[in-house]
């Protein structure tokens, strides 16, 4: 995924109101931005930090720029969650991902009962692949994480993912992580105990995880590689939380 027009590069004030950042231009600007992430943005919201932003079209919007990227060291970070299902869309119909190819037709935002949307359809052939897609930003010592908050929303996808796997579907639960930082992954069971728990549940019923690791810069995010995901350390840690 391209950036077009390009970014516009800034210093972060602060975040606040969950869907608000603060920031200063490099021309001086204080300007106020929207934020699209519901998230804590633990480790993704330092005072001080550059940034990048998109300017929006729409005359309408109250905040014309959006808070896409924010810089760690030597590292971009992507925070925009609105973006992540554009991104491994993308990969999937790229034939990057190994686990998914040859797939005929992609339907985002599809209803799988009565309360829940699921974010793609995949069908191959007579076989459905439903994919939930979670935008993974945060990372500590080489180790990313999901959730970076707790998320009874993301627990609920999950028991969804694993009842169309128990209808003869298939499920996957599919974290992108927006930084390079990071060479494996777990689910952060000091942060959500329950949401681990479901997430080590619904892989034993079935439901397939995928990780994968987008490179992020101020002119493109693509996926790019996939990680390897650890279950038993997390349960280990999740027996300590209990």
């Amino acid at each position: 995924m391209q950036f077009h027009p390009p970014l516009q590069a800034a210093t972060l004030i602060k975040r606040y109101k969950r869907f608000l950042a603060d920031v200063v231009t490099d021309e001086g600007r204080e300007i106020t931005v929207h934020c699209p992430n519901s998230g804590s943005m633990r480790g993704c919201s330092t005072p001080g930090s550059r940034v990048m932003l998109s300017t929006s079209a729409n005359p309408q919007r109250k905040y014309p720029q959006t808070f896409e990227m924010i810089q760690k060291g030597d590292t971009w970070i992507g925070v925009n969650t609105m973006l992540t299902n554009h991104i491994v869309a993308e990969a999937i119909a790229e034939e990057k991902i190994k686990e998914l190819q040859g797939i005929d037709s992609i339907t985002r935002e599809v209803k799988t009962s009565a309360s829940s949307r699921l974010d793609l359809l995949l069908e191959k052939g007579e076989k459905k692949i439903y994919v939930e897609i979670k935008n993974c930003s945060l990372a500590e010592e080489g180790w990313a994480m999901f959730p970076d908050a707790v998320t009874a929303r993301g627990t609920k996808h999950l028991r969804e993912l694993a009842d169309l796997v128990q209808k003869g579907s298939q499920g996957v639960i599919f974290f992108c992580v927006q930084r390079t930082d990071a060479d494996r992954f777990r689910p952060a069971a000091h942060i959500d105990p329950l949401y681990t728990q479901t997430l080590i549940e619904v892989a034993r019923q079935g439901v397939q995880i995928l990780v994968y690791q987008a490179e992020v810069s101020p002119r493109s995010i693509s996926i790019r590689k996939s990680l390897p995901c650890f279950l038993e350390g997390s349960a280990k840690h999740l027996n300590k939380e209990l």
